[in-house]
C-alpha cells in the first residue's frame, strides 16, 4: 500500500465519521508530494516525518496541526495492519500561547462602520457589501465561512430566519435575527436587486464588484484597509491585531453581558447561545465567561447578590 492510496482511505474513513477532513487532508497530501505519493508506507522513516514537520521556518502552532494530522494518519495505518510502529516523534516542541480573540466595543464597531464610506476599498469590494457583512458577523454571531457561503434563498426576511447550510461537522442551523438586522439585510438586497438584477435567488448573498460569489481574500483585505483606516489597534499584547472574526466573539460576549446587567438567568441562557452560534459542545461557549473584565465584573456582582440570597440565579 503506497502512502498516497492509504490517505485517500484515511481522509474516506474521518468523513464518514462527520468530519470535513479538508486541513488534515491538505497537510497530508503534501507529506505525500514531500517524500512521493507512490512510496509504500513500509518505507516511510522517522527522518522524513521530522523534516516535514520543521518545514523551512520557525517553529510555530502549525507544525502542532501538521504533527496531529501525521499522528491520526499512522494511527490508522496501524490499526489497519500497514505499520508496525509510528515514525511520529514523541517530543514535541512547546506550543505558542493560544490565540486570544480581541473583544471590539461597541463605539469601536461604530467607528469602523463610520469609517466604511470614507476608507480605499479593494476594487472588488464595494461599502454596501462590507457594511452588511459587518453588521451581519456581529448582529447575528456568523462565523465568516457561514456569511461567505449565505445564498440568497437562505435568508428568509420575512420570518427573520437565516438558514445556515453545512456548518462544522455537516450540521444545519436556523438562525432567527432581529428587526434591525432584518432592516439591514432587505436594505442589502434592494441594492443587491438594483445593481445585479440577473443574480437568481439560488446565487450568493453576498457579491463582489463583477457580481461573483465574494470570496475571503477581498473581504480581509478590505477588512485590513478599514481597520487600520478607523484606528482600531489592541493594545493587550496579542499576537493578532483584531480580526474580522473577532465580531463573532463580541457579539457572544456583548450577549451574556447584557444578560447580567438585565439579571438574567445566564446558566440557562448560555445553552440557548450555545445551539445559536452552532457551537458543537457547551464548553466551546462557557469560554467567553471569562472573555472580558466588564463580564467578569457583572459575574461577580451577580455572585455577590446571590451569596446574599438576593439573586437565585446564579
Amino acid at each position: 500500500m503506497n502512502i498516497s492510496d492509504l490517505v485517500t482511505q484515511y481522509v474516506a474513513f474521518r468523513r464518514t465519521l462527520g468530519e470535513r477532513c479538508k486541513t488534515n487532508e491538505k497537510n497530508l497530501r503534501s507529506f505525500c508530494r514531500a517524500i512521493g505519493p507512490r512510496t509504500p508506507m513500509g518505507r516511510v522513516r522517522k527522518r522524513d516525518v521530522t523534516e516535514f514537520l520543521a518545514g523551512s521556518g520557525r517553529i510555530t502552532n502549525a507544525w502542532h496541526v501538521r504533527y496531529a494530522a501525521l499522528k491520526g494518519f499512522f494511527e490508522f495505518a496501524i490499526s489497519r495492519g500497514h505499520v508496525r510502529r509510528s515514525p511520529i516523534p514523541t517530543q514535541l516542541p512547546k506550543r505558542l500561547p493560544t490565540l486570544v480573540p480581541y473583544i471590539y466595543s461597541r463605539a469601536q464597531i461604530r467607528s469602523l462602520l463610520d469609517a466604511i464610506p470614507l476608507v480605499r476599498l479593494p476594487n472588488r469590494m464595494e461599502p454596501p457589501t462590507l457594511r452588511t457583512i459587518l453588521l451581519l458577523m456581529y448582529g447575528a454571531g456568523l462565523r465568516r465561512g457561514e456569511v461567505l457561503n449565505l445564498s440568497l434563498a437562505d435568508a428568509d426576511l420575512a420570518n427573520s430566519v437565516l438558514t445556515i447550510r453545512d456548518t462544522k461537522f455537516f450540521k444545519c442551523r436556523w438562525v432567527p435575527i432581529g428587526r434591525d438586522l432584518t432592516n439591514v439585510l432587505n436594505e442589502y438586497v434592494r441594492w443587491r436587486h438594483a445593481r445585479f438584477p440577473a443574480a437568481g435567488v439560488d446565487s450568493h448573498f453576498f457579491l463582489d464588484r463583477r457580481g461573483a460569489p465574494l470570496t475571503w481574500w477581498p473581504l480581509h483585505h478590505a477588512f485590513a484597509r478599514l481597520r487600520r483606516y478607523a484606528g482600531v489597534t489592541r493594545s493587550d499584547g496579542g499576537r493578532y491585531q483584531p480580526r474580522m472574526q473577532d465580531l463573532r466573539h463580541a457579539f457572544a460576549v456583548h450577549r451574556l453581558t447584557d444578560w447580567y446587567r438585565r439579571g438574567l438567568d445566564v446558566q440557562r441562557l448560555v445553552y440557548h447561545l450555545s445551539v445559536y452560534l452552532g457551537h458543537y459542545q457547551l464548553a466551546d461557549t462557557q469560554v467567553y465567561l471569562t472573555m472580558t473584565p466588564e463580564l467578569l465584573q457583572q459575574a461577580g456582582k451577580r455572585f455577590e447578590r446571590y451569596a446574599r440570597g438576593e439573586d437565585h440565579h446564579a
